[in-house]
C-alpha cells in the first residue's frame, strides 16, 4: 500500500497539530521501523515527596550504604524492579 507524503511544516506547532489530527499509519509503514536507542538522553525527572516510616528508611539506608549507593538511587533501582516485576515492563 503506497503510504501519504509527509507534509512540510513551517514550525514545531504546525507539526504537532497535524500529528494530534492524523494518524500516522497513513504516513510511515511501522513494520519498517528499527529499534532505537539514544543513549545521551537523560530521562525527565519528577521531584515527589514520599511518607515512610522511619524504619523502613533507615533500613534502606543500611541496605544502600552495604552496596555503596545512594539511598534515593537504590530507591528507584528498588521500585524499577518492582514495577517491573508487575508489568514486565523496563526501565
Amino acid at each position: 500500500m503506497t503510504k501519504e507524503a509527509i507534509p512540510k511544516f513551517k514550525s514545531e506547532d504546525e507539526e504537532r497539530e497535524f500529528w494530534s489530527t492524523h494518524d500516522a499509519t497513513k504516513f510511515i509503514d511501522l513494520s519498517q521501523a528499527q529499534p532505537a536507542r539514544f543513549p545521551e538522553l537523560k530521562p525527565s525527572l519528577k521531584i515527589i515527596s514520599i511518607r515512610l516510616p522511619e524504619s523502613l528508611l533507615d533500613s534502606i539506608k543500611v541496605i544502600a550504604h552495604k552496596k555503596d549507593v545512594p539511598y534515593q538511587s537504590l530507591m528507584k533501582m528498588l521500585l524499577a524492579e518492582a514495577v517491573e516485576r508487575e508489568l514486565g515492563t523496563k526501565f
